[in-house]
């Protein structure tokens, strides 16, 4: 299984918020071996996210959106999406009910907050109100980070992927330096290799045994100096 995430919002891309969602999301299917192919951030325009979703849907097993849910008049995403599967926005009775068994009536609420694609799974919003849904392989989740993060533990479950095992060695060495050594190291197991340089060179050693990476790792620690 693989995914793509895509995030909604003309704040992201001007920098006004920063896109924690985007990271959040990559290191819980990560966590579950899912593989995360695009990130992608989109402006509040029908046509980009319906255009992006579509292209996405048909590419990769599950596409994760975030952001633009509710009644305002930047909140498409829904109208959106519907428009990516040639569906029409609809009330949606399951979200209604679940919303007044909240305590919310329907003089409390937008006439919009209940109104999703027709045929949709709607996600219930634990952590605030606006509900999200679920269309075909495509998962529908709120921009506010703590609603999103509840929503998607709501359905983590239907992410699987194979386990990905890693380890991080400390090297204390310009990365210039490693380039033969990190060669011979994927010659040597079935392993990927990241370096990540700062104060020093973090090597991300990444494979689907853990005892393989292991060894790989501790190969390299025998042949490189090491941040004490």
């Amino acid at each position: 299984m693989n995914a793509a995430i895509v995030t909604v919002g003309d704040e992201l891309l001007v920098g006004d918020t920063e896109n924690t969602n985007a990271t959040w999301l990559c290191g819980r299917l990560a966590d579950r071996g899912v593989p995360v192919r695009r990130v992608t951030v989109v402006p509040d325009e029908v046509s980009e996210i319906a255009r992006v979703v579509n292209e996405y849907h048909a590419e990769y097993d599950a596409v994760i959106v975030t952001g633009g849910l509710g009644p305002t008049h930047d909140d498409v995403t829904m109208e959106a999406v519907a428009a990516a599967f040639g569906r029409d926005v609809v009330e949606n009775e399951e979200a209604a009910a679940w919303l007044e068994e909240q305590g919310y009536s329907a003089d409390d609420l937008a006439a919009e907050t209940t109104h999703l694609p027709a045929g949709c799974r709607p996600l219930a919003n634990e952590a605030g109100v606006a509900p999200g849904a679920v269309v075909e392989s495509v998962y529908v989740l709120p921009g506010v980070p703590t609603e999103m993060k509840a929503m998607f533990e709501r359905v983590e479950s239907e992410f699987d992927g194979d386990p990905i095992h890693a380890v991080v060695v400390a090297v204390d060495e310009p990365e210039s330096t490693l380039i033969g050594r990190f060669s011979e190291l994927r010659e040597r197991f079935d392993v990927s290799v990241g370096s990540y340089p700062g104060e020093n060179v973090r090597v991300k050693i990444t494979a689907g045994d853990a005892t393989e990476a292991e060894r790989a790792a501790a190969w390299l620690r025998e042949r490189a100096e090491l941040v004490e």
